[in-house]
């Protein structure tokens, strides 16, 4: 009985080894699926509409670098396809963005333009690894937006609704002359820098015309001086400034109250406001929300 069982354990023990070879060879590995694309072209589009995008091509491939899935959007230039396509496999294939090629084609004393024989190689910025637990499942590739620049933002976009990644905003400080400054004349203080909000120092010495911001909420605090405010009712002729923009002379109807030092406003995007009956200066921050 005692042989028995001492057999009976070392065939166990022999069992367990092999099984532990086993699985020492065969990682779990991560896949792409189709609604994961989706998921990286919408969040790609939802970057494009933040930056008000005028095109671009977004390619999302699996990570042998097959075609998942495609999205040209209005007044994108044809051949943005094919470049998006191939920025998306690029970045797959090395596992790194397509922006450190291009750089190191372009790069004085370091160029190596012989890579670009290379086959379905594209090395133009724009093209992003998709991690996820720190593997490569596919890569996203934009091509057409505004700028290179805007390429890569967008794709990036896109990467990060998949992985989860967030890169670290830094932290934006301003001393006080700076701000006394920007108040001085009114002026951006923030512009955003690609995120979802701006920060200006306003100043009004008069009242101003009325406005409709489409995209933008204002939050609004007051710090010095007094106005009429207007919001709501409906603006008299209105034109679009600038897109998703709209001035005009003044405001029918709408809500009037009087602002002073101290006092916060929040005015949602799409509501008519108006300045009016401004005491000079008159300073605000305004904080922009898209």
């Amino acid at each position: 009985m005692q042989t028995t069982f001492k057999t009976f354990a070392g065939v166990a023990a022999v069992a367990l080894a092999i099984v532990a070879a086993a699985q020492a060879q065969v990682v779990d590995k991560k896949s792409l699926t189709l609604d994961g694309a989706r998921k990286v072209i919408a969040a790609a589009k939802a970057e494009a509409r933040a930056k008000n995008a005028p095109g671009g091509v977004i390619a999302v491939v699996d990570d042998g670098g097959n075609l998942m899935a495609l999205e040209r959007l209005d007044a994108t230039f044809a051949a943005g396809a094919n470049i998006s396509i191939g920025k998306a496999r690029t970045a797959v294939q090395f596992k790194r963005p397509t922006r450190f090629f291009e750089e190191l084609i372009n790069s004085s004393g370091k160029g190596r333009t012989v890579m670009t024989a290379l086959n379905d190689f594209t090395p133009l910025i724009g093209g992003v690894p998709i991690l996820v637990d720190n593997q490569v499942v596919g890569g996203v590739g934009v091509s057409g937006a505004a700028s290179a620049a805007q390429d890569e933002e967008l794709a990036i976009a896109g990467a990060n609704a998949l992985s989860g990644n967030r890169a670290a905003a830094p932290v934006n400080y301003f001393e006080s002359q700076q701000v006394s400054a920007a108040f001085a004349k009114g002026a951006v203080l923030f512009d955003g820098q690609g995120r979802n909000y701006m920060v200006h120092a306003s100043r009004r010495e008069k009242s101003g015309q009325a406005e409709v911001h489409n995209n933008d909420a204002d939050i609004i605090y007051v710090l010095e001086g007094t106005a009429t405010f207007v919001t709501g009712g409906t603006v008299v002729e209105g034109k679009n400034v600038a897109p998703d923009e709209v001035r005009g002379s003044a405001i029918e109807g709408g809500e009037t109250r009087m602002l002073k030092k101290g006092d916060v406003i929040i005015v949602p995007n799409n509501t008519p406001h108006l300045f009016k009956e401004v005491s000079d200066p008159f300073l605000y921050y305004v904080v922009k929300v898209r």
